[in-house]
This record gives structure tokens, sequence and C-alpha cells, in this order.
């Protein structure tokens, strides 16, 4: 069971619902949303798109590390990038924060909701496709969630339901 200060914090693929969900869910639970790409955006006063194109992914991942490293808040709903994974010190302060929740929805699924891959300002390699960056990160996200909810074939408030009921 959770105390109520305690935060909700999203991760998963580009697709899988971080930031629809994390507004519901925050709405269901009376908690504060943070999405840590907007938070990156408004620290740099640039889209994350624009990141990559200039500086490059590998600079995405390290602004994304920053920005996770300094937030603290109690009792919000936080939606992480979908590379928020790729590093360790910054997933293990989000733990410590609260409970990380892998949205775990399948390729086709996925595949179905990102139309922007090329512009959507994802940190991955030049060279990777979509497919690629879901078998990279599957075994992250894994990792790193203390609870897994598979959300394909749900809609978002069934996500949110799962949500609730599992972490009290």
């Amino acid at each position: 069971m959770m105390q109520r200060n305690d935060n909700l914090i999203l991760v998963g693929m580009p697709g899988a619902g971080k930031s629809t969900v994390g507004v519901i869910l925050a709405k269901l639970t009376s908690r504060d949303f943070t999405d840590t790409d907007l938070l990156i955006q408004t620290s740099e006063k640039r889209t994350l798109q624009d990141i990559v194109d200039t500086y490059g992914y590998a600079a995405l991942r390290e602004t994304e590390e920053k920005v996770l490293l300094g937030l603290f808040v109690e009792n919000h709903v936080i939606a992480t990038g979908g590379s928020a994974v790729y590093s360790d010190p910054a997933m293990m302060h989000l733990k410590s924060l609260g409970v990380v929740i892998f949205l775990d929805a399948d390729l086709p699924t996925l595949e179905s909701r990102v139309h922007n891959f090329s512009t959507r300002g994802l940190a991955k390699r030049p060279d990777q496709d979509f497919a690629d960056l879901y078998h990279e990160r599957s075994g992250l996200y894994a990792k790193y969630a203390d609870l897994s909810i598979r959300c394909t074939g749900l809609s978002q408030e069934q996500v949110c339901a799962k949500i609730i009921e599992q972490t009290g």
C-alpha cells in the first residue's frame, strides 16, 4: 500500500501512452502531473527534435539525465521520456521518488500510434528503426519497473484503473 504523496512514474516506449495516461491518472488520483519531455524543452528552450538535429541523440540523453536527476516532487504522476531508461543514475533517482510503472505495449500497437518517428525527437542512433529501438529498450524498462502494465488492447482509462488497482 502506497502513501498518498508517493509519485507514480510512467516509463515506456513512444506511443505507449505515458503522457495521455499520466494526465488522466493524475486527475483520478489527485496528483499533479509532470511530463519530463516538457521540462527538457523548457530548460533548453528548444524542441527535442531540435536538440537531436543540432547536437545529436547523445546530447538529448545527457540533457534528459540532468533534468531527471534534478527532479524533486511529491504527489505527482511523472511521464518520462522513452529514453530515460538509458541512465542508471536517473532511473535509480526516480525509483527513490516513487513507483516506476512500465506501460508495456506491443510493437504493432506502438507502430500504429507513432507516425512521426523521424521528427518526434527520439534519442536514438541514426541507424535505428522503431523495431530496433523497441527491442533495445524493452529489457531496460522491465529492469527498472516496479510494476508492469500490459497496455495492448486497453483504453487509457482501463490502463489507469489497472495502475490504481495495483498501487493501492
